[in-house]
């Protein structure tokens, strides 16, 4: 069963003397329901990695690559299973990725200086250099999208995607289960 619980936007208006709520007749005041979150959500994710790597191609990265570089950027020698599990991808897809970046010049694999079963995925000098370029694409798509949002909206609206993601990440429930009302 869906759940159509209504939410509102900023203001709830003021009570009217019989004590119902009026509605605002602002603008923004828009009401939604709570099916309209998945969609909205999606897209505007959507929307978000369009832009990013449109601003991300002049240094010549694609969509997803700059995950891949900022993650060994933060811990430099990593192995493509550790990469795909920390950006939520399939280790195929991610060996892909890996080879198709090194073939670019931004990464290099190299077998594990301990067990050289291991092969380990490296930053170039390219790829260092490149941090800097996918730090300003995404502050200036960062600014794009929150053009119109005061800093306590952002910071809002930031606290409650992590709550999303968090209670996404730790209560998957199997799509072939119905829930109990």
């Amino acid at each position: 069963m869906r759940n159509t619980a209504k939410v509102k936007g900023m203001a709830m208006g003021k009570k009217h003397k019989d004590g119902k709520r009026q509605k605002s007749k602002k603008k923004d005041q828009t009401e939604y329901t709570v099916v309209d979150l998945s969609p909205a959500l999606t897209q505007a994710a959507r929307s978000m990695r369009t832009v990013l790597s449109r601003n991300l191609l002049e240094s010549g990265l694609y969509a997803g690559q700059d995950g891949v570089i900022v993650l060994l950027a933060e811990s430099d020698g990593m192995t493509a299973g550790g990469l795909a599990q920390k950006l939520g991808v399939k280790a195929p897809t991610m060996t892909r990725t890996i080879g198709r970046m090194e073939a670019q010049g931004f990464l290099e694999r190299k077998a594990d200086a301990e067990d050289a079963r291991l092969t380990k995925v490296y930053l170039t000098e390219l790829g260092r250099g490149s941090v800097k370029a996918i730090e300003m694409a995404s502050s200036a798509c960062d600014r794009m999208a929150t053009q119109a949002f005061s800093e306590k909206e952002i910071r809002n609206l930031v606290r409650l995607l992590k709550a999303i993601d968090g209670n996404l990440q730790s209560a998957a429930i199997p799509l072939d289960e119905p829930e109990e009302i």
